[in-house]
């Protein structure tokens, strides 16, 4: 990845992760917010593919785990993210991306990442969540991430299409 792709998908994370503790936890549901920075990984994988997407989500991951109000041990959301990377940058060479399978590629990406991220929680007692109290988080986070993708997906997709078109799938 050359240093401007760089730049452009790193301002993009920056950019999720403002929104995400600023803007959009005031419009939290039952604590759940909207994971922008999942969106931008998940995008980065059906642009560029899983190994682009999964150093993308290590990086969003890590700062997504240091940003207020982290209340969680540090590496989570890192771990999450990578995952994330790889299952949207494997559907990119199995399915063109049309508006369907976009939206199942964000339904499934984020039930994986939320519970891959509250299940490492529910592993290390950190906060201690009951199974049902997981399982509500998930849905919910899946239901938010899946409500805001025409909204964030197109946009980040078209800049990272922009950026070299002769590599991105159409």
């Amino acid at each position: 990845m050359n240093p401007g792709r760089a730049a452009v998908a790193l301002a993009a994370v920056v950019t999720a992760l403002v929104l995400q503790v600023t803007v959009f936890s005031h419009a939290s549901w039952a604590g759940v917010v909207p994971n922008l920075v999942l969106l931008v990984v998940v995008a980065t994988g059906l642009v560029r593919g899983a190994q682009p997407a999964m150093v993308l989500g290590f990086v969003a991951g890590v700062l997504l785990d240091l940003a207020p109000p982290a209340d969680h041990v540090a590496g989570r959301w890192a771990l999450a993210l990578v995952v994330v990377g790889y299952v949207a940058g494997r559907v990119r060479q199995d399915v063109r991306p049309t508006a369907g399978s976009v939206v199942a590629t964000v339904a499934a990406c984020s039930f994986v990442g939320t519970s891959v991220f509250a299940l490492t929680g529910v592993l290390l007692q950190d906060p201690a969540l009951g199974i049902g109290e997981v399982l509500e988080v998930i849905a919910i986070g899946v239901f938010l991430d899946v409500l805001l993708t025409p909204f964030v997906l197109p946009v980040v997709m078209g800049t990272f299409r922009r950026l070299e078109p002769a590599r991105a799938t159409a």
